[in-house]
């Protein structure tokens, strides 16, 4: 082929050659509808502002940020060993109708809200794990 021709229209017959791979797929039907979640720049300012607080009056020790099933999960600890003593879930949009964000404590819901703020709103009440 030189420069300045084009190349002929595909035919029926070219596709039939091109076998398997004349097949389209759709990214959004290949791809999970599951995004994955994260806090934003203003949500981390909150949570490890909080975190600080509780460290500097020695209850806190560590912090520990996951992914998990399309939720984002700041979890916080007494002692780096120990389970969590908290965990600030952000969960997928449309997850459910508690709220998009969840803090919990071992197996049991404190608060579930549709903002960071009104989460953290738990944690006001001079909450504390009792050992």
């Amino acid at each position: 082929m030189e420069f300045g021709e084009t190349r002929p229209t595909p035919t029926a017959h070219h596709a039939e050659l091109a076998g398997p791979m004349a097949k389209l797929y759709r990214l959004d039907e290949i791809h999970p509808k599951n995004r994955a979640t994260f806090f934003d720049r203003n949500e981390l300012n909150q949570l490890l502002s909080l975190y600080s607080r509780r460290v500097a009056s020695g209850e806190w020790r560590d912090y520990a940020i996951d992914q998990r099933g399309g939720s984002a999960v700041f979890s916080v600890f007494r002692h780096s060993h120990d389970a969590p003593a908290f965990r600030i879930a952000k969960r997928a949009k449309g997850a459910g109708p508690g709220g998009e964000y969840v803090v919990s404590s071992g197996a049991e819901t404190l608060k579930q809200a549709k903002t960071m703020t009104e989460a953290l709103k738990v944690f006001g009440h001079s909450l504390r794990v009792v050992s």
